[in-house]
């Protein structure tokens, strides 16, 4: 029965396209558009920085002419997509007899198995992805554990972290109109970065904590009390019908948004913080894909996901791989402007 794998139903292009056109949830930074996607055919991706801007340098083959003297004030920086490999195994005997879920008499095809290895591995590497976009959002993308950074884009561009933004969420005392004009001054400090650059709104996406607090201030509830938006008041907490966030609001010309997000129970933003997204502006956020280690891969426009089986040389199993080879980032990381809520 293990000769199947030798079929084009298991060949890894027929695999590669299955397992991303499969209807994943690939989080709420995926689901609102923001990052631009593409393949590259490279593992190291040239960056290069003109007038304060990030932009792709093309590949050229060997021996072709090289790409022209940098002017002054143009720099290049190289990062490297992450690798993100995911394994599992089908044994012989896990289809052996085995009655197909929901049914009564069907039993379970191979296919129907691989199917769903495919998808638990699919779901998990589509998490990864979204905390990398978070990363990317931060300025600092980290790894899986939330500790190693892969790569900093404020050491990278070399610029300084933006100053937070506070909103001393914890003084119940603050002057009436203060709040605005911390949200003015977020919005300011953004488009200054931005210069002549469109920029359509602000985004905020922000901790359980913060979105809770900031709901409760004084002014963001005076702002919508006896208003046809009173209802925000009562239902901004909770979205029942859209389960990529809690609740969502705007103040002060930016969209504040309780962000949902983990993996392992750590939140993918910290509970007391928020950090604002620049929307509407083009190039901003790219996710770039660079293909896998296969052979038959090599020097191929990356995908978003892969997949591959490798029958045992004795067909007792069937080792299925699947893997990402993800580089996101922010072309003006002196935008990223984080907000706390309080010293």
């Amino acid at each position: 029965m293990l000769d199947i794998f030798k079929g084009n139903a298991f060949s890894i292009h027929r695999l590669t396209n299955a397992i991303n056109k499969a209807p994943f949830e690939p989080g709420r930074l995926g689901a609102m558009g923001i990052f631009a996607e593409g393949g590259v055919d490279v593992l190291n991706v040239v960056i290069e920085e003109r007038e304060g801007k990030l932009y792709l340098v093309p590949a050229r083959e060997r021996g072709a002419d090289g790409t022209q003297n940098l002017k002054e004030g143009r720099k290049v920086r190289v990062l490297r997509a992450s690798h993100l490999p995911t394994q599992d195994r089908l044994q012989a005997d896990e289809v052996q007899g085995v009655r197909a879920f929901g049914t009564e008499n069907q039993l379970e095809t191979i296919q129907q198995k691989v199917d769903e290895k495919l998808g638990t591995m699919a779901r998990s590497i589509n998490a990864t992805l979204e905390h990398l976009r978070v990363g990317a959002v931060k300025g600092i993308v980290m790894d899986a554990d939330g500790t190693t950074p892969l790569y900093n884009l404020f050491t990278l561009f070399e610029i300084s972290e933006p100053d937070a933004a506070n909103y001393d969420l914890n003084d119940p005392n603050k002057e009436d109109g203060a709040l605005r004009q911390v949200c003015a001054g977020i919005v300011r400090r953004i488009q200054d970065v931005l210069g002549a650059t469109p920029i359509l709104g602000v985004h905020a996406i922000c901790g359980n904590n913060f979105f809770d607090a900031l709901l409760k201030e004084k002014e963001v509830r005076d702002s919508y009390k006896n208003t046809p938006m009173a209802q925000v008041l009562r239902e901004g907490f909770v979205y029942p019908n859209n389960m990529k966030i809690y609740g969502a609001f705007e103040f002060g010309g930016i969209v504040y948004e309780n962000y949902r997000g983990s993996i392992g129970g750590t939140a993918f933003v910290d509970t007391d913080t928020c950090h604002h997204i620049p929307v509407g502006v083009p190039d901003l956020f790219h996710m770039k894909f660079a293909p896998a280690n296969y052979i038959e891969t090599v020097n191929t426009m990356g995908f978003p996901m892969y997949a591959k089986t490798t029958v045992d040389r004795k067909s007792r199993w069937v080792d299925i791989d699947v893997q990402s080879n993800p580089l996101p980032y922010c072309t003006r990381p002196g935008v990223l402007i984080k907000g706390i809520s309080g010293t």
